[in-house]
């Protein structure tokens, strides 16, 4: 029967790109399909450019999912270190950033290169261009396209999640889910910039540009990173991880993390008692930041201890309340997805539809900012390609 394949993987991004490759080398005959001109669209804007590959602090508590065990077998049976030795195997040159981010030396090409690469020696049949109209189960799955109809006893769904649709993402591999009687989550962008309003958007808008290293929290989560000020509210890598977490009410920021703020103050009231508080602040915090605080333009000596006390916990507890985010647009994930109970976690299949598999971004399993989501990706897509 013509066009018909073992395994037809929808989507070439990281996850469908590792799933057609470790399929391929078990000698299953794959067809690889995505709507994009070009596979790895994300791979190629990663990281600056040069693609966060991974993460060698790879565990399933940097993974937000409403069964956090779930990433745990994947995550085990390929590991960091499995990807780090496809890498070196194919003599990309790479560094380790900060907090164990691996990234390339040169372009994040040299990445998808590499997996393309793969897909050619694995016999995979890569076809890019083809809009999927629907996929349906008569008897094997059947993926009706713009170019031809395509049939599989097992489909991979890897279509990504609500992204960055200017790249492309749509709600597809939801939607085939759905249709397939699998529950999907309720979804949200992560690792997204926040957006405020009224008075805490006045303060900030001069702000703009101004970034310092501060620590953000919402309850027990914290991360200690880089934040920035934008004309919308706040960005920077701190803001993008507790974004993840984010689903309404206050943020807590720390301006000062690994100080003792009312100490600090108190101590320099005492051996620079003739210096202004604002000239203490400017000392402390990027020079913009510490006039919008708007502190008494007073001696140190001439500051009451309550008022430096008070202007500490707004330095170490400042209560920020976002508007929302900056959306999908500008969402580098997406939190939520394929419900995990309807998923086999050694797998990625499908419990009461055998045949049907899903990974990466489309399942509700989302990764810290810091190559843990493409970490996600090349897990799940091995174990969907050893299975299917």
């Amino acid at each position: 029967m013509p066009n018909t394949h073992d395994i037809i993987v929808l989507g070439a991004g990281a996850a469908g790109l590792m799933c057609a490759i470790s399929a391929g080398q078990r000698g299953r005959r794959v067809l690889l399909l995505d709507h994009a001109a070009e596979p790895g669209a994300k791979i190629l804007i990663s990281g600056g450019g040069r693609c966060n590959f991974t993460n060698t602090g790879t565990t399933p508590g940097r993974f937000i999912s409403h069964n956090p065990r779930f990433a745990r077998s994947a995550l085990d049976r390929f590991a960091p270190a499995d990807f780090i030795a496809l890498v070196q195997r194919h003599r990309i040159p790479f560094h380790e950033k900060t907090l164990g981010q691996l990234f390339c030396d040169g372009s994040a090409r040299a990445i998808v290169a590499m997996l393309l690469a793969e897909t050619q020696a694995a016999h995979v049949d890569l076809r890019l261009g083809h809009k999927i109209g629907s996929l349906t189960k008569p008897d094997d799955f059947r993926v009706e396209t713009d170019r031809g109809t395509f049939r599989a006893p097992s489909v991979v769904l890897a279509a990504g999640g609500l992204s960055i649709p200017k790249m492309g993402a749509t709600g597809f591999a939801h939607d085939a889910a759905r249709r397939f009687g699998l529950r999907v989550t309720e979804t949200r962008p992560g690792l997204v910039p926040l957006t405020f309003e009224g008075a805490q958007l006045d303060m900030m808008r001069p702000l703009a540009g101004v970034a310092l290293d501060a620590e953000t929290a919402i309850g027990r989560r914290t991360f200690r990173e880089a934040a920035l000020f934008t004309h919308r509210g706040m960005s920077g890598p701190a803001i993008l991880q507790i974004s993840s977490y984010w689903t309404g009410g206050p943020i807590e920021l720390n301006l000062l993390p690994g100080q003792d703020a009312s100490s600090l103050l108190l101590d320099r009231k005492r051996t620079r008692p003739k210096v202004e508080l604002t000239t203490i602040l400017a000392e402390l915090l990027p020079r913009r930041l510490a006039q919008a605080l708007d502190a008494p333009a007073t001696r140190l000596a001439d500051t009451p201890d309550r008022v430096l006390k008070d202007l500490a916990v707004r330095l170490q507890a400042w209560a920020v309340t976002p508007s929302g985010t900056e959306g999908y647009a500008k969402a580098e994930v997406t939190v939520g997805g394929i419900d995990t109970r309807d998923l086999s976690s050694k797998t990625m299949e499908a419990t009461k539809v055998p045949g049907l598999f899903a990974i990466g971004e489309a399942v509700d399993v989302t990764g810290w900012l810091g190559g843990y989501n493409f970490q996600w990706a090349w897990a799940s897509g091995w174990c969907a390609g050893q299975a299917a």
